[in-house]
């Protein structure tokens, strides 16, 4: 008999990762990176504002103070997308936009807030980049209350000013202020999402901003699910005597997709050792799991249709799950299930669900110690993989009295599994034992 531990080594020696390809951004969700990201270009590729307001020369506004503002000619816009194309000159602003690219010549952006719009009055008595004296500027429009002319500061926004207009500054403008400078996120060639990522939303976010469209993934294996068993009937259907409903499909489909892979359904093929073995070989996939027939009975069409094509049958030393095998049909890896549902469920999180994060190059997820809360029987010579309710004081069975193979429907009442270690024959209530929330 195989330990867990041993047989886990086995599947993860068996199964390889799918080629690594080149796809776009919008089909990378969730796939595992294969070759780092790197910055396209610079990150912003320009400088640009960080505010709506005005591109200024710092140097402009030096002298500016409350009570004598400084005047600068509103010489053009610049806004996302269509940047002005000239050179600020000494006493001009410039109107602009968040993200706008910056004027050649400024090296501040003073908000709109902070500003006051003089219209027309360029050409009027105080020169355009002077300091206008006194308490009162342009029209008695004092900085930061009213805009030059008599109009209010709400009724005429900053924003509405044009070529032709100035603008008070009340403060002077500290250099490099609200100004994001080209490559202060990232520089070219930086490294901006490493390999061995799965890549999620924000993920591929970075990767467009950087100007990278494609990504190198490891893609999502392809995995092919085969159930058997004459007395199965599809959920929704009606009963004969002696049958039951399918259910293990329903969760490796589900349980596949939840780990990122592309389960293919191959049906459920009843008991003919033939068409186990003719489905298990026509399948396009990276993995095939089967479940059900694997055991000794008469009437186990897995084991007698796959057993004289190489795959092996054996027994693990785990509860529930003991009837096993593995193997390889036409050069695809097989792993075949028991096939009560409660077994299924174990030994796709143990044996299962590894096999594929490895092919996905993912982590696996740590079992943590918890202590039980109540006792429960263990059989001698095995490991107990136990469906649990968990909580902050620690875990209870889900199942009463044992860990039920059979119970399926008592499995939705868990949430995740505890590990016993194949020398303990039971739990007392404070015993430690490892425990994870599903993952699947």
């Amino acid at each position: 008999m195989r330990s867990a531990a041993e047989h886990l080594a086995q599947v993860l020696a068996l199964v390889e990762p799918p080629e690594p390809r080149r796809v776009p951004l919008a089909d990378a969700l969730d796939a595992v990176l294969a070759v780092e990201v790197r910055a396209a270009t610079d990150l912003p590729p320009f400088d640009n504002s960080a505010m709506d307001g005005y591109a200024v020369r710092a140097a402009d506004a030096a002298e500016a103070r409350e009570g004598a503002p400084v005047r600068l000619a509103v010489v053009g816009e610049s806004a996302a997308g269509h940047p002005w194309p000239g050179t600020l000159a000494a006493g001009e602003a410039v109107r602009i936009m968040t993200g706008a690219p910056m004027p050649s010549g400024a090296d501040a952006v003073v908000p709109q807030e902070r500003v006051v719009v003089d219209r027309g009055a360029v050409a009027g008595d105080a020169a355009a980049g002077s300091v206008v004296a006194g308490d009162a500027a342009a029209g008695s429009a004092v900085a930061g209350s009213a805009v030059a002319g008599g109009a209010a500061a709400g009724d005429a926004a900053a924003g509405d000013s044009a070529a032709g207009d100035a603008v008070l500054l009340p403060a002077p403008a500290a250099l490099s202020a609200h100004v994001r400078r080209r490559g202060e996120d990232a520089q070219h060639g930086d490294l901006v999402v490493p390999p061995g990522v799965r890549l999620r939303p924000r993920h591929l976010a970075a990767a467009a901003a950087a100007g990278v469209g494609e990504v190198v993934v490891v893609p999502a294996p392809r995995v092919a699910f085969l159930v058997t068993g004459d007395e199965l009937v599809a959920p929704g259907g009606t009963l004969a005597p002696g049958q039951i409903f399918e259910s293990n499909a329903v969760y490796l489909e589900a349980a596949l997709r939840a780990l990122g892979a592309v389960p293919v359904d191959l049906g459920a093929v009843g008991d003919s050792p033939d068409a186990v073995l003719a489905a298990v070989s026509g399948a396009d996939a990276d993995l095939v799991v089967t479940t059900g027939g694997a055991s000794v009975g008469e009437h186990d069409p897995v084991k007698a249709g796959l057993a004289p094509a190489g795959v092996s049958f054996l027994t693990v030393a785990i509860q529930p799950g003991k009837p096993q095998g593995l193997g390889r049909i036409g050069g695809v890896p097989v792993v075949c299930l028991p096939g009560n549902p409660v077994a299924v469920a174990v030994c796709v999180e143990v044996f299962v669900a590894p096999a594929v994060r490895a092919m996905r190059g993912v982590a696996e997820p740590p079992w943590t110690p918890m202590r039980a809360l109540e006792a429960w029987r263990c059989p001698p010579g095995r490991e107990q993989v136990m469906p649990v309710t968990i909580d902050s004081e620690g875990v209870r069975p889900a199942t009463s009295g044992g860990s039920g193979s059979h119970l399926a429907a008592r499995l939705a009442s868990a949430d995740g599994l505890a590990r016993v270690r194949a020398e303990a024959d039971a739990v007392a209530a404070g015993d430690i034992v490892a425990v994870r929330r599903f993952t699947v």
